[in-house]
């Protein structure tokens, strides 16, 4: 049995079903692929678009809220849970003094992903720096502030995934040639009245 917190985020935020052919952890038996955590539930909209990347590509997710100052035991609990299973890569959300990815970077030494949350007075500026600025030996991905971050957090733990899944890494080249001739079909309509007169 996975460890559960209190105001788990699947009880109170309904998320989009998920394709049928998605592999579920409960299924295999086996830890999520992909773990994220937040320090609030109110962090959870800033996530959900990024958890349906994952859920597009087949690539096992979970989600847990979990602070990494008010509830530490927590977060150190649920990483050695899902390092042992087999994660493989986490990605943390957290605004203002967003300590949350340097925390979970702290306790494993599988990749980390920290996406600053802009909230607060200074609208995410001091999330970006507490993610960035780690010391040497603990590394933690930090991606943009706002939607395209907490997006680009999904497409980096794919590509980091796809470095041991020839799979994947094929669907990730098909994926990033349908947005390139998505482009050029816009282009081209642009054009075309132009054309025409």
């Amino acid at each position: 049995m996975r460890p559960r917190i209190d105001g788990d985020s699947r009880r109170k935020h309904a998320r989009r079903p998920r394709a049928a052919a998605t592999p579920r952890a409960s299924r295999r038996g086996a830890a999520p692929r992909v773990v994220f955590f937040v320090g609030s539930d109110s962090d959870l909209p800033a996530v959900e678009p990024a958890l349906a990347v994952l859920d597009r590509f087949g690539v096992s997710n979970d989600l847990r809220i979990a602070s990494a100052h008010r509830s530490p035991e927590s977060v150190r609990a649920h990483v050695a849970h899902y390092e042992a299973g087999g994660t493989q890569v986490f990605v943390c959300a957290a605004g203002m003094a967003a300590h949350l990815a340097g925390a979970v970077a702290a306790l494993t030494t599988r990749p980390v992903i920290g996406i600053p949350l802009a909230s607060g007075p200074l609208s995410g500026f001091d999330a970006l720096l507490s993610t960035v600025q780690m010391p040497p030996g603990v590394p933690v991905a930090t991606v943009a502030v706002g939607p395209a971050g907490a997006l680009n957090a999904a497409w980096l733990a794919l590509r980091t995934l796809a470095l041991s899944d020839d799979d994947l890494a094929a669907r990730l080249l098909v994926a990033r040639s349908e947005t390139a001739a998505d482009i050029a079909r816009k282009d081209e309509k642009r054009r075309a009245p132009r054309r025409e007169a």
